[in-house]
Order: structure tokens, then sequence, then C-alpha cells
């Protein structure tokens, strides 16, 4: 009997379009994306903001147009868990955005959390496993997922920081064009190495240019250089990577995707463009090149 091929779901983060959130849905029905992911740490889908009964009106308008969401986007900046002193009201709010993301129909957010420091014993590691040990129990009791999103480290370390949780409450947003970009690790292999965790992946393609710590593109607790914010900024005209349209840039996709298969990943492929003049042909484009793939 031949092996039936689960079609992959391709989603688009709203927020890409830059129109807006119900604009962005609009958009992405009309592409033919499958679902949505959505920004939801401030504006109008920061659950601060959002009423029980609005709520339940945005759920029933994503589902009038044929979508689900994919997940939410609940990365909170400011070096993620690294600062022990900002960690309590973070952790509040992730929890209240994940409680907005069931009510919502998803049951994953995800999240950087700050880049994990090699030193196991140094304050900000102990600082980061404290707080994500804590999401990673309320995530576990509601049947849901803090996914946190590569880039920031290699496959093998973030691994061993997930294992030293003890549940997958928190795991894995994959990105392989964060990995491409900024450390050079390699996406296909990092599939295996993470498997146990990938909840949720982004569809992204980069190019690096050269070696670049870091640090320097997403920060760290006491590293904070004149030159941060520019490189982090500069993605498209940086001379460290690029960020390029789907399939133009130094990610292996039939390699990636095969990995995926392998390790019977079935959730969602969702597009993040995050610059580029024209993000909705971009969109479009990256839509038909990953449902080409099916």
């Amino acid at each position: 009997m031949a092996e039936i091929i689960v079609p992959w779901k391709v989603g688009v983060i709203v927020d890409s379009f830059r129109v807006g959130v119900r604009e962005g849905l609009k958009k992405a029905q009309a592409l033919g994306a499958d679902g949505v992911q959505i920004y939801a740490v401030e504006g109008e889908m920061d659950p601060a903001n959002l009423s029980a009964s609005e709520r339940r009106g945005w759920k029933s308008y994503i589902e009038s147009l044929g979508l689900q969401v994919s997940a939410l986007v609940g990365d909170l900046g400011g070096h993620g868990f690294q600062d022990k002193s900002a960690n309590a009201a973070k952790i509040e709010k992730s929890k209240r955005i994940l409680d907005l993301a069931v009510e919502l129909g998803t049951n994953i957010v995800t999240t950087h959390i700050g880049i994990v420091p090699e030193d196991r014993n140094s304050e900000v590691y102990e600082s980061m496993h404290v707080a994500c040990s804590e999401l990673s129990r309320y995530a576990k009791g509601m049947n849901a997922y803090f996914a946190i999103e590569t880039g920031p480290e290699t496959s093998a370390h973030l691994k061993g920081f997930l294992d030293g949780l003890g549940s997958k409450g928190v795991s894995v947003n994959f990105d392989p064009a964060n990995m491409v970009m900024v450390t050079g690790d390699d996406p296909v292999q990092g599939v295996y190495t993470l498997r146990d965790y990938i909840v949720h992946t982004h569809a992204k393609d980069g190019i690096r240019l050269r070696e670049v710590d870091p640090r320097l593109i997403y920060g760290a607790l006491g590293f904070d250089p004149l030159d941060h914010a520019k490189i982090a900024r500069d993605a498209e005209s940086g001379d460290a990577f690029r960020e390029v349209p789907l399939g133009t840039g130094g990610v292996d996709w039939d390699g990636y995707l095969k990995a995926l298969r392998d390790i019977g990943y079935e959730g969602y492929l969702t597009i993040e463009r995050e610059v580029g003049a024209n993000p909705e042909a971009d969109i479009a484009a990256a839509v038909q090149f990953l449902k080409a793939r099916n």
C-alpha cells in the first residue's frame, strides 16, 4: 500500500503584511494559507486589551475566513528571561498570552527566551532555567507549549537546555533561516537533534555573509554595544546576514522538509517575512513554494 503523505499546513504571520490584524487575516486567506500566526504582546491582540466577548469575536472571525490559528507570538523582548529582576512580570504576561492562545484555538505561543549561556553554572543560565521551568509546568498543565525560536544558539546546545527542564511544556519553534544566518548551524541536522521538541516552524530563508557573535544580533544581558540595534534592524542589507525570499537563500528546503517528514512532524510551516519592500508578493510566492512541495 502506498504511503499517504499529509499535505503541509501552510501558515502566515499576519503581521508580516504590515496592514493590521484584520486586513492581514484577509490577505492570508486570499493567498491560500491554511492558518495564521498573530503577535499578541501589545496593541489590539494584547490579552490585557481583550474582553471575553472580544476574544470570542476574534475566534469566530478567523474561523469564518476558513483559517486556523497556528500559534501566537509572545516574544517579550528585553533579552528574554535572562534578567531575573524582570522575570516575574514576563512570566505572568506569557501565561496570559498562552491563555488567549487556547481561547483562540491553538496551544502554542512562540517566543525568544534569550541566548542560552554556555556556562550552566552562571546566574543568567539559572535565571532562564527557573523561568522556563515555571512556564513549562504551566503549559503542560494546559496541554500546551511555549515554543522557543531557534537561532541564537546551536541546536545541540538548545537541546541540552530543554532536556534539563523536566517537561516539554517549553519546546521549539524551528526557524531554519535563523540558524543559517546567525550560528551557521545545519537546519537539517537540527531537526533530528531537536526532534522531540519541535511543535511549530517558521518558513523563512536567508544567507550568512560572515561569522558574527549572536549577541550582536539578539542582544544579551550586560552586552549591548552601540551597533546592536543597527545590526538587528538591518537584516536586508546588513553585512553579517541577509533575509531573502523563500527558496533563494541558504536553507536546503528539500533536505529540511524531508527531515521534518522523517521525524513525523505534521504541524505548520508558518511564513515569516520581516523585511522587503513588497512583503505581500514575497509571501504569495512563499505560499506557492511550500504548497508545491506537498
